[in-house]
């Protein structure tokens, strides 16, 4: 299977085509550029990291139900640190949150690398990654008008997706025996934790750069003025006052729908990812290094989707989107006729083009209502909870999938099922509700 070449500018050739010239104006802040290019190289890491733990798995002959188990240990921090991770957001400038974040981050790979196992290593870089969800997507809210969030957003999620796209290809290639064979040997092993003898080390070692460069870049995000100061710093506040804004929130018709639908989607992609890779070895007869480019390719498609979205979406119609999760479903489970890599690639691309037109505008109409009803961190730390619930649930329910001896192909329609049966539920619900 041929790698994609040269993701990261096809999707900002994209965008920029998109982008109306008053708002491509934006782009020109500084501010603005660093927190997305902070983001970029932190999401890099994330993404090229869990292909590399998931090769430090193999060889460590783990079993295959700690696959997805490995993204388990990444979401529980989002889901404990739910009632605190939104208050420390919004009580500190959001730029320091991130580098304290992505600090956090760059321990937990360190500590894969001297030895921690896969599981608590990664667990530890999902700590780091639930303090830093909120500051990132907060900050939008601080410096942008409401009506710029569905185009920030796409900017946002579409530099994110390079990432995906990127991180899936880099972590595929530093995995992959042309990398053991020509650069981990020719070196002898690099004098560190022993010798950095294999693929997946030689893999980790080089993100570790990545999240420092992420981390000096956390160092010149603007510093903006404290949206909500805490009032009390108690745990019995903080759980109440996170109580209070889930109830809040999940009241709201509009951010109902939105919660909803957000939390649908990370979950069944997180878990796509992981299916895409025993199905790319089940019905195309592809190895790992191949397995992750196609994880990739959905990724591509979402970038599209979530260009189109920003540009023909406007704020007050987004539930108008709800069709396509019903259709997403409906393509996911067309997977298991497909035999050959190239329609593969299509299907792969259509999909995530369904999901990215969903996805945006449903993100940032949760983020508006966030930000008006209760302040943006303690709104985005609401939506991590939900959505890292959504996507602990499936991937449990796919572990114990695999563990009880379903086909690829039965997990698949399963899968599509289910977001396909979600997904109308939810348009006949509320796919008459206005902003």
């Amino acid at each position: 299977m041929t790698p994609i070449k040269r993701p990261f500018k096809t999707v900002r050739t994209m965008a920029l085509a998109c982008v109306e010239p008053q708002r491509a104006n934006t782009l020109l802040n500084p501010g603005f550029n660093t927190i997305l290019a902070a983001q970029f190289f932190s999401s890099l890491a994330d993404n090229a990291l869990l292909f590399a733990a998931i090769a430090l798995l193999k060889n460590l002959d783990a079993p295959s139900w700690q696959i997805p188990v490995l993204q388990q240990f990444f979401v529980f921090s989002f889901i404990a640190l739910a009632p605190f991770v939104g208050a420390f957001s919004d009580a500190l400038p959001k730029g320091r949150v991130m580098f304290i974040s992505n600090t956090i981050k760059l321990a937990g790979c360190a500590a894969m690398l001297l030895g921690l196992h896969p599981l608590i290593a990664y667990g530890f870089v999902g700590l780091g990654a639930s303090l830093y969800s909120p500051a990132k997507y907060g900050i939008l809210t601080e410096i942008l008008p409401a009506h710029k969030l569905v185009w920030a957003n796409g900017w946002m999620e579409g530099l994110t997706v390079a990432a995906i796209i990127l991180g899936a290809i880099f972590g595929g290639l530093l995995i992959g025996h042309r990398v053991e064979d020509h650069v981990v040997q020719q070196l002898g092993g690099l004098e560190f934790n022993g010798g950095i003898d294999t693929a997946p080390e030689f893999a980790i070692f080089v993100i570790l750069g990545l999240y420092f460069i992420a981390a000096i870049l956390n160092c010149y995000i603007p510093k903006l003025p404290i949206e909500h100061a805490l009032p009390n710093r108690s745990p019995e506040f903080l759980l109440a006052d996170f109580w209070r804004t889930f109830l809040l929130l999940w009241k709201d018709p509009l951010g109902q729908v939105s919660l909803a639908v957000t939390s649908l989607f990370w979950g069944a992609g997180t878990s796509l990812r992981f299916i895409i890779l025993a199905w790319a070895a089940a019905a195309l007869k592809l190895d790992l290094e191949q397995a992750t480019q196609l994880t990739a390719v959905v990724a591509v498609g979402l970038a599209i989707g979530s260009i189109v979205a920003a540009k023909a979406v406007p704020l007050e119609h987004a539930v108008n989107v709800l069709p396509l999760g019903i259709a997403m479903g409906a393509v996911v489970m067309g997977m298991v006729w497909v035999t050959d890599w190239r329609l593969a690639v299509l299907m792969l691309i259509v999909i995530g083009i369904l999901a990215g037109s969903f996805l945006i505008p449903m993100n940032a109409l949760l983020q508006h209502r966030g930000h008006q009803l209760m302040g943006s961190g303690h709104s985005i730390a609401v939506q991590n909870f939900n959505e890292n619930l959504s996507i602990l649930l499936m991937l449990g329910a796919y572990a114990l999938m695999i563990d009880a001896g379903f086909s690829i192909h039965s997990i698949v329609i399963v899968f599509g099922l289910f977001v396909s049966i979600t997904m109308t539920w939810l348009n006949k619900k509320h796919g008459h509700d206005q902003d």
